[in-house]
């Protein structure tokens, strides 16, 4: 089963770093977003190819926390992977209140990237 992954994120650099982690054919990029706002609009066009979200924490124009929350309104089966910052515990404790199902800290590799996958996807995927 291909995996639908949205990627969340104000940097283009880290956007393209997760794009090359998920190089593998059991991932699907559905779409990209530079903001919390564009997130939940691309998540409503792609919802029923959406599995999972990568999302950046803090951005501009609706950060990662208020994104999360609006997705999980929509649709709370979709998982929701934060990409933090060392140093974001509050942030971290406000996306888990929010919905946020797993997350990674930055810097990280691409094997850290398909091991958060793999454990907030449970059953439904195992790279």
């Amino acid at each position: 089963m291909t995996l639908g992954i949205l990627i969340v994120d104000d940097s283009d650099y880290m956007r393209a770093r997760i794009k090359s982690a998920l190089d593998e054919e059991e991932f699907e990029i559905v779409d990209e977003a530079q903001n919390g706002a564009w997130a939940v609009k691309k998540f409503k066009q792609h919802q029923d190819d959406v599995d999972l979200v990568m999302m950046d924490i803090v951005m501009r124009k609706a950060n990662g926390v208020k994104a999360t929350a609006a997705i999980k309104k929509l649709d709370p089966d979709t998982r929701i992977i934060m990409c933090t910052s060392v140093g974001q515990k509050k942030k971290m404790h406000l996306a888990a209140k929010a919905g946020a199902d797993g997350y990674i800290t930055k810097p990280f590799g691409d094997e850290d990237v398909v091991e958060a996958i793999a454990e907030v996807m449970g059953e439904k995927q195992a790279p």
